[in-house]
């Protein structure tokens, strides 16, 4: 397995935000940037972290098919709701933004939502649900993506990953987040085993006979990008292992992802056009927030939340099972324990060393002595 070193967070933020600010976006966007790229990885979540610093992000905007400057059109506004055009900017700022309004809504008349069109990949689905559950409130969000899932029956990609992703207040040190695609795996999972040299997950994908895909993860993107191989939906190919339930659960994210505002959809979000050029990949969002004061208080919420999932925990466990956890317990445990900095592989260290020289910083990273 390659080499892992250990880069400390001043380094690293640092690093980042300096990076997005070379390619042209502005410093206050590129903090927001860096700190949802980042909070991936300090819950543990590499898939979606500094893996995809260059790749995701620095590379579509020097391909021209993403905007460093975020232009976030309000096309319409009601008291508890608004829909959004992101003008294909940065996701990561859309998102945030978004969920910021969804919340002030919230706080003022109970519940908010707003819905995105023309977004770009807006990295952990759950940093939004966090940012609701610290303001005490239920969030939820989701977005479309890639379509490289298979829909009950079907051999090739048709919709994204889109994760159902949902927070809720707690009194525990974490708040519920249940931060999840709709697919057995999705593909920043695949890009980081193929950059660690580990093989495609047994089930994660079918092949066009409809039978199991077995090869390394590098290659099974590359038969995925063939159209030779297509990601499950949660429960499998399939019915037996209740594989539509992934599937509808899929489709509600890209329905919400698209319909309300008259967004793009399905096949259209290649990153390609019908010459097979790049252009930018037009992602949906959608961003829910009902504030619990409008109900029976947020303490009231808290207290049971923190009730229930203490419950839950308390139930008898597997004789091989160390113990039960409950979704955000395992990244809480994680972020107390990465105090030190993110773990960076080599195929990392190499694009932040690219990237460095580059755009001529001056740093020196631990992994260079």
């Amino acid at each position: 397995m390659p080499k892992t070193n250990i880069v400390d967070w001043e380094t690293i933020t640092n690093f980042v935000i300096d990076s997005f600010v070379g390619y042209g976006i502005p410093r206050e966007d590129a903090e927001i940037c860096a700190d949802v790229l980042l909070e991936s990885d300090k819950r543990g979540i590499e898939s979606h972290g500094c893996n995809r610093f260059k790749p995701i992000y620095l590379d579509r905007i020097k391909a021209g098919i993403q905007n460093p400057v975020t232009n976030f059109e309000i096309i319409k506004e009601t008291e508890t709701t608004a829909v959004v055009d992101g003008h294909d900017g940065m996701g990561q700022v859309i998102g945030y933004k978004s969920m910021k309004m969804a919340i002030e809504k919230a706080k003022k008349y109970g519940m908010g939502m707003v819905v995105v069109r023309n977004s770009c990949h807006y990295g952990i689905a759950g940093y939004y649900t966090s940012m609701a559950a610290e303001a005490g409130c239920i969030g939820l969000t989701g977005t479309n993506a890639r379509p490289t899932v298979a829909p009950t029956f079907g051999v090739e990609g048709a919709f994204g990953t889109n994760p159902l992703t949902l927070g809720v207040p707690t009194d525990e040190a974490f708040d519920f987040n249940f931060d999840a695609a709709t697919s057995t795996y999705q593909n920043g999972k695949l890009e980081y085993y193929a950059r660690i040299g580990k093989d495609a997950p047994k089930g994660a994908l079918v092949d066009p006979n409809g039978e199991a895909y077995e090869g390394t993860s590098a290659e099974a993107l590359k038969a995925m990008g063939r159209g030779e191989a297509a990601l499950c939906t949660l429960g499998g190919p399939g019915e037996e292992g209740a594989g539509y339930k992934g599937y509808g659960f899929a489709m509600f994210v890209e329905l919400l992802s698209a319909a309300l505002q008259g967004g793009h959809y399905g096949k259209y979000l290649t990153g390609k056009d019908e010459n097979g050029e790049k252009r930018p990949f037009g992602l949906g969002h959608f961003f829910i927030a009902i504030d619990t004061d409008h109900f029976l208080g947020e303490d009231v919420c808290r207290k049971t939340a923190g009730d229930i999932i203490r419950e839950v925990r308390s139930a008898k466990k597997a004789p091989d099972a160390e113990r039960i956890y409950t979704a955000g317990e395992k990244e809480y445990e994680i972020r107390l324990a990465r105090h030190a900095g993110v773990p960076i592989n080599e195929s990392v260290q190499k694009e932040f060393i690219a990237v460095r020289d580059e755009l001529g910083l001056n740093y020196k990273f631990p992994f260079e002595d």
